[in-house]
């Protein structure tokens, strides 16, 4: 692995890190620690294998591994407007706000892998590998977010759809 191979995959990896946090300044810090991680880890690599998928992969990890941080130690933010202000007559970037809005709704793990596959076009079996679970829990879980997702848009009420079991 080169450094040259590992940047072909920068644009992607910030397009999904921007996606998954919905901050630019937290995103660039996702990949500039996702980048750090693969090149103190790049002995780990297996050469042959998907270099996107293991990028991917340690991408998640970083993601975890600071939400875990922020859930243990909360920080108050200085600003809750996010997003910049919108012209109540440009259609389109009122649906990407909505679209913005929803995904920041979405559980996690949801909305990682609506990502995955939705933004960055990984096969279903990419993204199990990149997530290490199985591709039937990415497929239901793809599933429920982007019925979570339709729900939001349309403006719906989403209940979960939970079964009694006795």
């Amino acid at each position: 692995m080169t450094p040259e191979q590992i940047a072909t995959h920068i644009p992607r990896l910030r397009r999904y890190a921007r996606a998954l946090v919905g901050d630019p300044h937290a995103a660039d810090d996702l990949v500039q620690d996702t980048l750090e991680r693969a090149i103190n880890k790049r002995h780990l690599w297996r050469p042959g294998s998907d270099l996107r998928a293991w990028l991917f992969a340690i991408m998640h990890n970083v993601f975890v591994n600071q939400l875990r941080s922020r859930q243990a130690h909360p920080e108050e933010g200085l600003d809750d407007e996010t997003l910049p202000a919108v012209a109540p007559t440009d259609g389109a970037r009122l649906e990407i706000r909505d679209l913005q809005s929803a995904l920041a709704v979405l559980p996690a793990e949801q909305r990682e892998i609506v990502l995955l596959v939705g933004l960055e076009q990984l096969t279903y079996a990419e993204v199990s590998e990149a997530l290490g679970i199985p591709i039937g829990t990415v497929m239901s879980r793809l599933f429920r977010g982007r019925e979570r997702l339709r729900g939001l848009i349309a403006g719906a009420p989403v209940a979960p759809n939970l079964k009694v079991v006795k």
